[in-house]
């Protein structure tokens, strides 16, 4: 065992800030009040409902998560957002616009929802072509989205006397934009950038500074780069302040990082694997502009390789052809279906097919991501750990990692560093399973 870290106590209340008050949000809010009012289970969430192992396993000291390390109780969070239309102004409206939850539980959560009202966003459909947006902020230069951004912050936590918040993306996916302009690579240009009205800058990283500037925890839950370059990495250094990334690991990809790893590990072979998804929902209309699937499509393409490594296993899966595809179908509204098919061959070359047809609700697979993401990255900030949050790559299609790194893709690698991230704030010793077994002395 070692030293525990000092992590201040989750006293108070804590404030979870979520742009984009659509499907993912109002899913997340709407089931933590459902199991606050004990009519419904944080199925999902690894927070509420996790275990892992402390010490030796003929210890038998399993303990659950929320029990072991000190997180802020459902009851004390406080939920507040940023919305782009008029006709959805509260949580409860955006909720039954949404189309995800039956509307007899919405029902009985009315009263709370309707409480939550969104604030105007700062928007710019130039990147997220496919939504008109009917409320938006009114500002003119980056420098005042920022502190109108950080002015709402400030605001919401006076008025709902919050002790902490954290913020956690749940808006549209932007159009492509790759880190390769040189007023990301530091601080100093970055905000000579800003002064600039420099137009590489997208409302997400405007939020993502906001946020930072107000010593609030930045977790990005979208493909865009918001907080994914050097820049931001220096400022979250410079100012303490925990960011993670990015885009939520749900439905197709999650299946991906769930079985790579299982044929890597028998050592069997992939010639080809293609996905493609349906799904009608606000994000599938957004996904349905060729920009913005570029953000998702460069997400998602990359997990495959990291996991294969094809350079070290050229027999196996050099020749990898990968496809990924999403189509905008209206009619399926949430309910999203992930199809695959994966060309694979064992021994002697000798060719099989897996094929794998997920039929998902990808808002409800979101919701408990979202919760452990505000009380993770809130733990990582009482804990004295800022810039990024690798530990919590367990959650993202794109994990973020420091330029010298390669992100790790492998659910099962993913959650142990996880883990024993959480042993080591804890002062418990990381579990290797290298302990004595039956024979040894």
């Amino acid at each position: 065992m070692t030293n525990p870290v000092e992590i201040k106590p989750a006293s108070g209340k804590l404030g979870v800030l979520l742009p984009g008050i659509g499907a993912v949000s109002t899913t997340f809010i709407a089931g933590v009040e459902a199991v606050k009012a004990g009519i419904g289970k944080p199925i999902g969430s690894l927070t509420q409902m996790g275990s892992l192992r402390l010490g030796k396993r003929n210890e038998q000291r399993d303990s659950k998560i929320k029990d072991f390390v000190p997180l802020y109780d459902l009851e004390n969070l406080v939920f507040g957002g940023w919305d782009i239309f008029a006709e959805y102004p509260d949580c409860y409206s955006a909720a039954v616009n949404a189309g995800v939850l039956e509307q007899s539980l919405l029902d009985q959560l009315k009263d709370q929802l309707s409480e939550i009202k969104s604030m105007p966003a700062v928007f710019n459909q130039k990147y997220v072509k496919n939504l008109n947006p009917t409320r938006i902020k009114d500002v003119t230069s980056h420098r005042d989205a920022i502190d109108a951004l950080r002015s709402d912050i400030r605001n919401f936590k006076e008025t709902n006397n919050l002790e902490r918040a954290v913020m956690v993306w749940c808006g549209s996916t932007e159009t492509f934009q790759a880190p390769d302009s040189d007023i990301f690579e530091n601080l100093s240009s970055f905000e000579k950038a800003l002064d600039n009205d420099d137009p590489s800058i997208l409302p997400s990283v405007l939020y993502a500074y906001a946020a930072l500037q107000e010593d609030v925890p930045y977790a990005n839950g979208a493909p865009n780069l918001s907080a994914d370059f050097p820049a931001m990495y220096e400022l979250s250094h410079k100012l303490k302040v925990p960011i993670a990334g990015k885009d939520f690991k749900t439905g197709q990809t999650l299946m991906k990082t769930i079985l790579a790893p299982g044929f890597k590990a028998r050592m069997l072979g992939i010639e080809g694997w293609f996905s493609t998804n349906i799904l009608g929902n606000r994000d599938g209309e957004v996904l349905d502009d060729p920009e913005s699937f570029k953000t998702k499509e460069v997400s998602k393409l990359g997990v495959l390789e990291q996991i294969l490594k094809p350079e070290e296993n050229p027999d196996l899966y050099g020749d990898l052809y990968h496809k990924v595809r999403i189509n905008y179908y209206p009619p399926r509204g949430d309910d999203k279906e992930g199809w695959d098919n994966i060309d694979i061959r064992g021994w002697l070359n000798y060719p099989m097919q897996i094929k794998i047809d997920f039929l998902c609700k990808d808002s409800i697979l979101a919701a408990p991501i979202v919760l452990d993401l505000a009380l993770f990255m809130d733990l990582a900030s009482r804990s004295g750990k800022y810039g990024i949050q690798e530990w919590l790559s367990f959650y993202f299609k794109s994990p973020t990692c420091k330029p010298d790194l390669y992100p790790l893709h492998d659910l099962f690698v993913q959650k142990n560093k996880l883990e024993n991230t959480l042993r080591d704030l804890m002062g418990e010793d990381l579990i290797t399973n290298l302990g004595l077994d039956y024979y040894d002395e």
